[in-house]
């Protein structure tokens, strides 16, 4: 990560009003989203794929990216929401967030269904960012757990792709959440580049491992090794990604 975002981020730490503050807040002028109703005595899977740093095309690439793979590995078509920021759209706002959140939440059972959360952006120590237009925000574990809340869903993934994203398995892992990052807590992540189509922990785990393996810890190890791999021949101090929590998730993906 280029040293002037990480001067940026800095500066979003201090500065930024958190998003907890606009996540109550109705959304404005949102499109209508609708989802496929969950199907009785069947654990559905539904998709959340968030793009949340607008002036970069990677994290819309990758958010896109990361919803069609998950779709086609849960049979999750018509069950997933996808929405991302660009240098001249606000898609993914605090609001627009929520809106996605409660549409899932209307639809699916809590007790017999699965959210998948998945996040991608530049991070910080302290969460992950959120740039539309001219809206900057930083999203951290305590606005995730609100969005996760949000959906009614017992059993939930997050998946985060960004640097320092393992403050997010630190916080929200439990036997019911099973969290994802591409970097440990103290750690930058790489392969946020404008015009790409992955970043390289994504193109290590949806692009590459999950394409061939449904479970999501096998392919998360099977990732990990590649993204090790890939850094250290580049040169770069290993982000070593993270896997917590979710003993229970993966018993009800195992027999879905």
């Amino acid at each position: 990560m280029r040293r002037s975002i990480v001067f940026w981020l800095v500066g979003l730490v201090l500065a930024a009003v958190p998003i907890q503050e606009t996540l109550g807040q109705p959304a404005r002028r949102a499109d209508p989203v609708r989802l496929e109703p969950q199907r009785a005595g069947q654990t559905d899977v539904y998709i959340l794929s968030f793009g949340l740093w607008g002036p970069q095309s990677v994290f819309e690439s990758e958010a896109k990216g990361a919803a069609r793979i998950l779709e086609a590995q849960f049979g999750s078509k018509g069950r997933s929401i996808v929405q991302f920021n660009t240098k001249r759209r606000a898609g993914a706002t605090p609001q627009s967030l929520m809106a996605a959140a409660t549409a899932a939440g209307q639809v699916l059972d809590p007790a017999e269904d699965i959210v998948v959360l998945v996040l991608t952006s530049h991070g910080a120590p302290e969460g992950i960012a959120l740039v539309a237009g001219r809206d900057t925000r930083l999203v951290t574990p305590g606005d995730v757990r609100t969005l996760l809340d949000r959906t009614r869903a017992q059993h939930r993934v997050v998946i985060v792709s960004a640097c320092y994203s393992g403050v997010f398995a630190r916080e929200l892992a439990d036997a019911r959440t099973l969290v994802i990052t591409a970097a440990a807590a103290d750690k930058p992540s790489f392969g946020c580049r404008d015009g790409a189509t992955w970043t390289y922990f994504g193109d290590a785990f949806f692009n590459k491992a999950l394409r061939g393996e449904r479970r999501l810890d096998i392919a998360f190890e099977q990732a990990r090794g590649l993204v090790t791999q890939r850094e250290r021949r580049e040169g770069f101090d290993p982000s070593n990604p993270q896997i917590a929590g979710g003993s229970q998730v993966l018993e009800r993906l195992k027999i879905r």
